[in-house]
């Protein structure tokens, strides 16, 4: 019999309720206990830039800004609450306001795209303002007499009032109120007019009556300039007050605070800087003007000297009922009482992205962790725990990720064994790694008595020499200096340490400082003749970083120390390593001056290699170096990972990554793609072993030029470098060169100036069209979805050089090259025909190279396609060699890639690592995952020989 009931759909909604209120108290408790946490963390899935609180009547929650721009709403308890992807380019500045007074805050961005985007609490854009393209830098609101008005400001050098419906209300020039003047020590730099700043911060601040006025922050450089403070009466044309800093700069960071509870609000400015040593943030009293400077380094902290960029963020908290300093700066935090000389350092392993303190609160926001880390961090001050639970946080998300991902190559390495046909690999020059760290020095000794690749020098620098210059022919050479350095020894004793590290290397070699761009005579060239013959066959690495000078004064230091050098290195294993910034390698190196190196003359001497610092044109300078190397120009090429990498903006430089990922993708793709030369900074040596150990044991391999396939067949060559373009694609710390009262000028490579971080990229643009990038920003790992298009001398035409000792482009490479390259020719500026008489303007022409490299596409072998960097490589008659790495820099993502065959016949493709078999289905093989932070090695076996 069936038992019945009186009332079935009442006692169903009755265990339905009862079940979610389990559910419901079993999530209360877990937020709960996340929330009594002194550090709570919330896996966001996104690289979290900048960090904000909103209120929403009875309800505070976070905004946060990811670094494709994506704006999300995460409650305490880690809920998504809502996401808007905007443009898809990065803002780079965000605000939240009630603007419209209904209790209920509205979310404001200051994006990379020009624009100004207005979002209510559901997400849901409300307005958008624009004026031009120059990416807008910072945005706020201010109230007056009950209305909120919004107030932004951009590369565009004007601040600008708009309405709280988004409509412009006035424009305020920087130029009508300016005090900014422009000074450099660099004769061959375009400097911006004086009375001219771009608008770094704008916030409001408070008098004592309660009244809100406008802080403006108003620089010209992202490096030297300290710039200016002016305060504004809401809606007023002209400041009230200008007060110029007196600390060092660059500034990174502004908070407006009230420190005494006195009603004024002070302004706590937050240094850019490499160490501790001049690091910290300016104190400046709105009422009195007032300047103090929060120096850093009387704080006795090894952990604060971590050689790391970082942005000094301060804020001031309650501390056990007493007002403190609460500062971030990379992986630390500080705290200080204001009304003591007291601190505490609490450090951690991972460095973040911002920090902004809960103005409800006693609560700190952070963040993600800046080696990749997609996790919001909480900090409750008044959690006594909360400093033991820093010190011990491993945050959660993408940087599990990445360490999982990057353990599971390194355990299928130890199973992997080089396949017997496989070629011997060029070799790999480690020219800086430390052993001064017992693991480092335990790996580097075990892959030297087992492998002869790589090779470890002994490299590293040491004090200049004090030598007579008085007799030197050119004043400004004659008086550089590097303010780093000690100019204390004499000849001898720089032979003598010479001398002391070649006997220290076993017959690897060395390598060191030869001089730098701030002085290319750090020693005498009688010195560093002496220093190569002492090597006695065995391997100099002489690095110059920064050799650039577009002057004629430079032509003194060619003649006088660069061709002597090269002409006596040529037959003693000598090598000048050009550590060159921007896009050196695609404009000066293509000058009169440097016509002895493009010409081949000193291939096995140049080392072309990049100081990527300040720099967004990453993916130019990568194809350009291939390209010179590719010409036969140079035998080898360098690449290098330093601490600032991450930096395309000084004025926001927060790169201190203490996870190297970046650093190792990096690596395995350039090397990959044939650079031998490495010049790394160690920052976790024991996580960069893996990149030793691929190399030793043959799973990355080390091409020659004549065994890449992944050239594209289509290849642009340099001429007689436009002078527009030579300026714009150097001049990258000064900021104030856009101009509104006229047309953008178009290039080839285009937006390179200080004006563009993370600017969209024109349709025109080389670095659009050809190799993927969307934006002016970190393109470390270029997808060339189409093949690496090539950036190289003149091969045929006008243009060429005649006596150039190189052989023609097509000798150099591999045999499938022989009869399918086609050349287009480029100033830099504009396109030309190869008798130099018909210029091509970049806006139209661009669209017949487009379809050129499109269509050219399928006379390579195979292509790829993806957010991925990679490269295919012969390394027997029978087998290819592809290399896959994800390109998300620091913003990794799990990454798909595809493959397209071509004109070959496959036998297999698999994992040589993994062992996983790939399978082709009409020609193509899609969905391959290339693991978060991660990169795969595919064996291509062919039915016949190539």
């Amino acid at each position: 019999m069936i038992k019945t009931y009186k009332y079935p759909v009442l006692h169903i909604l009755c265990l339905i309720f009862l079940s979610l209120l389990i559910i419901s108290s079993s999530a209360n408790a877990q937020a709960n206990k996340n929330l009594s946490k002194g550090v709570n963390s919330i896996n966001t899935d996104y690289t979290i830039t900048k960090v904000r609180t909103a209120h929403n009547k009875n309800q505070n929650y976070i905004i946060a800004t990811s670094y494709e721009g994506t704006i999300l709403a995460v409650t305490y308890t880690g809920d998504i609450i809502w996401k808007n992807s905007l443009s898809g380019f990065m803002n780079h500045d965000i605000w939240v306001e009630d603007i419209t007074n209904d209790g209920i805050d509205e979310i404001l961005t200051a994006n990379a795209d020009g624009s100004i985007y207005c979002l209510n609490h559901k997400g849901k854009l409300l307005w958008k303002f624009k004026q031009n393209n120059a990416p807008m830098y910072a945005v706020t609101a201010i109230k007056s007499n009950e209305q909120a008005y919004v107030v932004c400001g951009g590369y565009d050098t004007s601040l600008y009032y708009i309405s709280n419906t988004g409509t412009l209300i006035s424009e305020i020039p920087s130029k009508t109120y300016s005090i900014e003047k422009p000074t450099s020590r660099r004769k061959d730099k375009k400097l911006p007019p004086k009375g001219l700043h771009i608008t770094n911060f704008i916030r409001p601040a408070k008098s004592a009556n309660g009244k809100e006025f406008l802080v403006v922050n108003g620089v010209q450089n992202s490096m030297s300039g300290s710039g200016s403070i002016y305060f504004f009466n809401p809606l007023e044309k002209q400041p009230f007050k200008a007060i110029k800093i007196k600390a060092r700069g660059p500034y990174g960071d502004m908070k407006i605070v009230d420190m005494n509870s006195d009603g004024n609000s002070e302004i706590l400015l937050g240094r850019v800087g490499g160490k501790a040593k001049g690091t910290g943030f300016t104190i400046l009293k709105t009422l009195t003007g007032e300047q103090s400077f929060f120096d850093l380094k009387k704080i006795k902290n090894t952990s604060l000297n971590r050689g790391m960029y970082r942005v000094t963020q301060a804020e001031v908290i309650n501390n056990n009922k007493k007002s403190a300093y609460a500062v971030l700066l990379g992986s630390n935090i500080i705290i200080s009482d204001i009304d003591k000389d007291q601190t505490e350092v609490i450090a951690t392993k991972y460095s973040f992205n911002d920090m902004h303190k809960d103005p409800n609160a006693n609560k700190m926001i952070l963040g993600s962790a800046q080696s990749g880390g997609s996790a919001i961090h909480i900090i409750n001050f008044d959690n006594p725990l909360w400093k033991k639970e820093f010190e011990a946080l491993n945050p959660i998300g993408k940087i599990q990720s990445i360490l999982t991902n990057t353990h599971k190559i390194r355990e299928d390495l130890k199973e992997f064994k080089k396949p017997t046909y496989q070629k011997e690999s060029a070799k790999v020059y480690f020219m800086t790694e430390s052993r001064k760290n017992r693991y480092a020095a335990n790996a580097i000794s075990s892959i030297e008595q087992e492998y002869d690749n790589p090779i470890f020098l002994n490299g590293g620098n040491f004090a200049s020499e004090k030598w007579d210059r008085s007799t030197m022919p050119s004043e400004i050479y004659k008086n550089k200096r590097d303010r780093r350095k000690k100019y204390t020894l004499t000849q001898d004793e720089v032979l003598e340490e010479i001398t002391k590290r070649h006997k220290m290397s076993n017959g690897k070699g060395i390598s060191y400082w030869g001089g730098h761009g701030n002085d290319p005579y750090m020693y005498q060239p009688s010195t560093t003749k002496k220093g190569l013959d002492i090597a006695n066959g065995n391997k100099t690495v002489l690095v110059y970083p920064e050799i650039e000078d577009h002057s004629n004064e430079f032509e003194f230091v060619m003649n006088d120390l660069i061709l002597p050098l090269a002409d006596y290195a040529k037959t003693r294993n000598g090598n000048i390593y050009l550590r060159n910034k921007h896009l050196f390698w695609q404009s000066s190196v293509y000058m009169d001056k440097w016509k002895p190196l493009v010409s081949g003359k000193y291939a096995n001497v140049f080392v072309p290699a990049m100081e990527e610092t300040t720099d967004k044109s990453m993916e130019l300078s990568f194809t350009s170096r291939l390209g010179l190397w590719a010409s036969g120009a140079v035998d080898s090429w360098g690449a290098r990972c330093a601490r600032d990498n991450a930096s395309f903006d000084r004025l926001r430089q927060h790169s201190n990554q203490t996870l190297p990922n970046h650093f190792l993708r990096t690596m395995v793709y350039s090397i990959a793609s044939g650079a031998q030369y490495i010049n790394n900074f160690s920052v976790d040596q024991k996580y960069m072993s893996l990149l030793w150990n691929l190399i030793a044991q043959g799973a990355l391999y080390v091409p020659k030029r004549s065994e890449i396939l992944s050239f594209s067949p289509i290849h642009i060559s340099i001429a007689n470098p436009n002078d527009q373009y030579l300026n714009e694609a150097s001049n990258v710390k000064w900021l104030t060169f856009y101009d509104k009262n006229k047309n953008e000028d178009s290039f080839v490579f285009g937006r390179l100036n200080g004006t563009w971080p993370g600017a969209p990229l024109t349709e025109w643009d080389f670095s659009r069209y050809a190799a993927g990038a969307k934006e002016r920003r970190l393109n470390f790992i270029p997808k060339y979805n189409y093949g690496m298009v090539l950036i190289t001398p003149p091969q045929k035409g006008v243009f060429a050089d005649q006596n150039a000792v190189r052989k023609p482009l097509a000798k150099n490479l591999h045999p499938w090259y022989k009869n399918i390259w086609k050349e287009y020719y480029s100033d830099g500026k504009n396109y030309f025909s190869a008798n130099g008489k018909t210029t091509y303007t970049p806006e139209e022409y661009y669209k017949i190279i487009k379809k050129d490299i499109e269509d050219s596409a399928s006379l390579l072998p195979i292509t790829v396609s993806g957010n991925v960097g990679w490269v295919v490589t012969q390394i027997s008659p029978k087998h290819l060699r592809l290399t896959i790495v994800e390109n998300g820099y620091i913003n990794p993502k799990k990454a798909k890639a595809s493959i397209k065959v071509n004109n070959i016949s496959i036998k297999s493709i698999k994992d040589i690592l993994s062992n996983e078999e790939f399978t082709i289905h009409n020609n193509s093989i899609t969905d391959i995952d290339i693991p978060l932070g991660s990169f795969r090695f595919l064996d291509i076996e062919l039915n016949k020989e190539l």
